[in-house]
C-alpha cells in the first residue's frame, strides 16, 4: 500500500538505522523491529541517554490513526490549506476550495525505557498525512494500519494486593518484544490462569505509514 506523504509529516521523519532487535530488548511493546531499515521517511528512531543510576534508551513509534472530516481552504500554488487545523498539504487530488475532504491523521510517541524497565510516553501532536475524497476510502486506509491481533504470550505470573480489607488480582504478561504489560484481573481469571505458562491476548498493530514493516503494538484484552 502506498501512502502519499505531505512537506508537512517531515517533522516526523527520523533518519538512522535499527540493528536486528532481540527477544530481551525492553523498549516498549515493539512488535515488528527486527531487521535494519535504510527508509530515511520512517519515523521510528533510536537514541541512548546515560544518567547517574540507569542507561534509558529511547525509540519512537508509531502511536495511533484517526480519521477527521475536514474541508479546503486557500489555493497556494499546488499546495492547499486544509481545514480545520490550517495545514499546508499538496493538492494531490484536484481538489477546490470549499470541497469537503476526509483527513486521515496521525501521532507517533516518543517511549523511555531504563535498565529497571521503567517507561516514559511522550506524544506529539496529531498531524494530517493524506486526504480522501470519500470516508470510505480513509477507513479502508486505515483499517491497514490498525490491525487486530490474536496471539499467545507469555505469563509471567499472577498475584494479589490487600489494601484496606480489600484484595485486587493482577496478571503480567511477556510481549513478543519481551516487554513486560500488567493488568488487572477478577477472582475466575486467575483461577484460570495462574498455573498457566501462556495465554491468549488481543493486540493492535499500529503500523508506520512509511515503511509497513515496522509496527508497534498495544494490548488490547484478553483472547479469552
Amino acid at each position: 500500500m502506498q501512502m502519499n506523504r505531505d512537506s508537512s509529516s517531515a517533522a516526523f521523519h527520523r533518519k538512522g538505522l535499527f540493528s536486528k532487535l532481540t527477544l530481551g530488548l525492553t523498549l516498549a511493546l515493539m512488535l515488528i523491529l527486527t531487521g535494519c531499515t535504510s527508509n530515511t521517511d520512517s519515523v521510528l528512531h533510536t537514541s541512548r541517554t546515560t544518567g547517574e543510576a540507569t542507561e534509558a534508551k529511547t525509540v519512537r513509534v508509531p502511536w495511533d490513526y484517526k480519521i477527521v472530516e475536514g474541508s479546503v481552504g486557500d489555493l497556494i500554488d499546488s499546495d492547499m490549506m486544509v481545514l480545520p487545523e490550517y495545514q499546508l498539504m499538496t493538492n494531490d487530488g484536484n481538489y477546490a476550495t470549499g470541497d469537503k475532504v476526509w483527513l486521515l491523521q496521525f501521532m507517533d510517541a516518543e517511549m523511555a525505557t531504563d535498565n529497571n524497565q521503567r517507561n516514559k510516553v511522550r506524544l506529539s501532536s496529531w498531524s494530517t498525512i493524506k486526504t480522501y475524497k470519500t470516508q470510505d476510502a480513509a477507513t479502508k486506509d486505515m483499517n491497514n494500519l490498525k490491525i487486530a491481533v490474536t496471539t499467545d504470550v507469555d505469563l509471567v505470573g499472577v498475584y494479589k494486593t490487600e489494601f484496606k480489607g480489600e484484595t485486587r488480582n493482577f496478571a503480567v504478561v511477556e510481549l513478543p518484544s519481551g516487554n513486560r504489560v500488567k493488568q488487572p484481573i477478577d477472582d475466575k481469571r486467575y483461577k484460570e490462569i495462574e498455573k498457566k505458562k501462556t495465554v491468549s491476548v488481543q493486540l493492535e498493530e499500529i503500523h508506520d505509514y512509511a515503511d509497513y514493516d515496522l509496527a508497534y503494538a498495544k494490548f488490547r484484552g484478553w483472547a479469552k
